[in-house]
C-alpha cells in the first residue's frame, strides 16, 4: 500500500515537472519568435557637401524628422564643408540637440574638412567621427565681405562665437580649450590631434560608414540632456536620404557665381528686348533668369546696398534706350554694376563672395555687349527714316503725267500713285525725287536738278 502511494506521488511530480518544462519552453519559444519578428532599427544616412546655408538647414531638419518617425537607431551625416552662415549653423545644432534619434557627424571621406561652421556642427553632435586624412577647426568669425572692422567689434564677434562653442563643447564633454582656440586663434586639428587630446575633440576615427557603425555597436551615448542610450548598429539596414529635387535646384542656384550670372544674363536679356522690341525670346529668357537670381538671393547673404547699385545700373541702361547720351548712361550703369557686384554678397567666406577674377571678365563681357548695342542704336538713330512721311523724303518716283509749275499731276512710287506738284515743269515719264510731303500731296523735283 505504501509503495503504491509512493509511486503515485512520483508520477504526479513527474507530470508537474514536465508541465513546467513545457510552459518554460513555450514562453521561450514565444520570446524567440517575437525577437525574430522584430526588425532591427535602421540607420539613416545623409550628406552635407558644401556651404552651410538655410537649404542645408531644411535638409538636416527633414532627415532628422524622418529618422525620428522611423524610430531609427542612429542618424549619420557625412560632412564636408568650408563653413557657412552662423545663423544656419545654430539652426542645425538646435535640430541635432532636439532630435530623439542620436546623431553622428562623420567628417569624410579622407582628404576633406569640416572648417568654421562645420567644426561647430561636429562639436555639437552626439558622436563626432573623422576619417583618416581629414581636419576640422578654423572657426574664427570674420566680418561680412571680409571688411576690416575695429578691434572692439572684432573681439565682440569672436567672443560671442567662442562662448557658444564653449557651451556646446562643455555639454558634450569635449576639449573646451581646443574648441576656444579654434575660434579665437583659427586653429585646425587633424583627426589624430583631435582624438588624442585630453579630453578628446572627437569620439572615433573610422575609414567609412560601415567601419563607423561597427565601432559604435554596443556603445553607450550620452545625449545633450544627459540621457544615455546604448546603440545597436550591427546588421542595421542603411537608409540614405537625398535632398529633394527642389532643395537640389535651390542649393545649386545658391552658389554666388551662378546667382550672379543669372542676374547678369537676366539684365542683358531685358536690355536686348528694350533695344529690339518684339524679339520676345531675350525678354522671356531674361525675365526667367532674373526670377531665378532673386530666388537664390533669398538663400544667400545679400548686401542690399550692392543689390541697389546693380538695380540702379539696370535703370541707367534702360534710360540709355530713351535718352540720347551717346553711351554716358551706359558707362555709368556699368560702373554701378561693377561696384554693386563687388559688394553684392555680405559674407566672410570666400566661397560666398565674388572675386575680381570673376567679376571683371563678366563686367567686361557685359560692357562689350552693351557698347555694341549702343553703337547699333546710334547708327539706327542717324540713318534716314524709311517709314512714314519722313521716309518718303528723298524717294525717287516716275511722273505718270506732265506737271506744270504750281499745278498738280500724278507720280508713281513704292507701287502707289500719288498726287504731286512741282515748281518746275515735269514731263511725263521723267524720273523725279520727292522733296516734301504735305498730307497726301507730294512736292517733287527733277532728279537731275537735285543731283546738280
Amino acid at each position: 500500500m505504501a509503495d503504491s502511494r509512493s509511486t503515485i506521488r512520483r508520477r504526479r511530480a513527474g507530470r508537474a515537472t514536465a508541465g513546467l518544462a513545457a510552459l518554460l519552453l513555450t514562453i521561450a519559444g514565444i520570446g524567440l519568435f517575437e525577437a525574430a519578428e522584430t526588425p532591427a532599427r535602421p540607420v539613416v544616412t545623409a550628406e552635407i557637401d558644401g556651404i552651410i546655408h538655410p537649404i542645408a538647414v531644411q535638409y538636416v531638419q527633414r532627415v532628422i524628422e524622418r529618422a525620428d518617425a522611423q524610430n531609427a537607431a542612429l542618424v549619420v551625416f557625412v560632412l564636408r564643408t568650408p563653413g557657412g552662415l552662423v545663423d544656419s549653423t545654430r539652426d542645425i545644432n538646435n535640430a541635432i540637440i532636439e532630435a530623439r534619434t542620436p546623431v553622428a557627424i562623420f567628417v569624410g571621406p579622407s582628404g576633406n574638412r569640416a572648417a568654421s561652421a562645420g567644426f561647430l556642427i561636429t562639436v555639437a553632435a552626439d558622436i563626432a567621427a573623422m576619417a583618416p586624412g581629414t581636419h576640422i577647426g578654423a572657426a574664427h568669425p570674420v566680418a561680412g565681405n571680409n571688411e576690416r572692422v575695429d578691434e572692439t567689434m572684432a573681439k565682440k564677434m569672436a567672443s560671442d562665437v567662442a562662448g557658444y562653442a564653449r557651451t556646446i563643447a562643455a555639454q558634450r564633454k569635449r576639449n573646451v580649450d581646443l574648441v576656444e582656440q579654434a575660434v579665437m586663434d583659427s586653429r585646425s586639428y587633424t583627426e589624430k590631434e583631435a582624438i588624442e587630446a585630453s579630453p578628446p575633440l572627437i569620439d572615433i576615427i573610422a575609414s567609412d560608414i560601415p567601419d563607423l557603425l561597427k565601432q559604435l555597436d554596443g556603445r553607450t551615448v550620452t545625449r545633450f540632456d544627459g540621457r544615455t542610450e546604448t546603440l545597436s548598429t550591427a546588421g542595421a539596414a542603411l537608409q540614405h536620404i537625398e535632398m529633394t529635387r527642389a532643395q537640389q535646384i535651390l542649393s545649386t542656384l545658391a552658389h554666388p557665381q551662378i546667382a550672379y550670372l543669372l542676374l547678369t544674363l537676366g539684365m542683358l536679356g531685358l536690355t536686348v528686348e528694350f533695344w529690339n522690341p518684339g524679339a520676345i525670346f531675350p525678354g522671356v529668357a531674361g525675365g526667367i533668369c532674373l526670377l531665378l537670381a532673386f530666388f537664390a538671393f533669398q538663400v544667400l547673404p545679400v548686401n542690399y546696398a550692392g543689390l541697389a547699385l546693380i538695380v540702379f545700373g539696370l535703370i541707367l541702361l534702360v534710360l540709355e534706350l530713351v535718352v540720347t547720351s551717346f553711351g554716358v548712361l551706359a558707362v555709368g550703369g556699368l560702373l554701378s554694376l561693377l561696384l554693386g557686384s563687388m559688394m553684392l554678397f555680405d559674407s566672410p567666406l570666400p566661397e560666398l563672395q565674388l572675386g575680381l577674377g570673376f567679376i571683371v571678365p563678366v563686367t567686361l563681357a557685359t560692357a562689350a555687349i552693351i557698347l555694341f548695342l549702343v553703337r547699333l542704336g546710334l547708327q539706327a538713330q542717324r540713318a534716314p527714316s524709311v517709314t512714314g512721311e519722313s521716309g518718303m523724303i528723298g524717294m525717287t518716283a516716275r511722273a505718270l503725267t506732265a506737271i506744270q509749275p504750281g499745278g498738280e499731276g500724278r507720280v508713281g512710287t513704292r507701287g502707289e500713285i500719288w498726287t504731286a506738284t512741282a515748281t518746275v515743269p515735269i514731263g511725263e515719264g521723267d524720273t523725279v525725287r520727292v522733296t516734301a510731303i504735305e498730307g497726301l500731296l507730294l512736292t517733287v523735283a527733277p532728279e537731275t536738278r537735285i543731283r546738280g
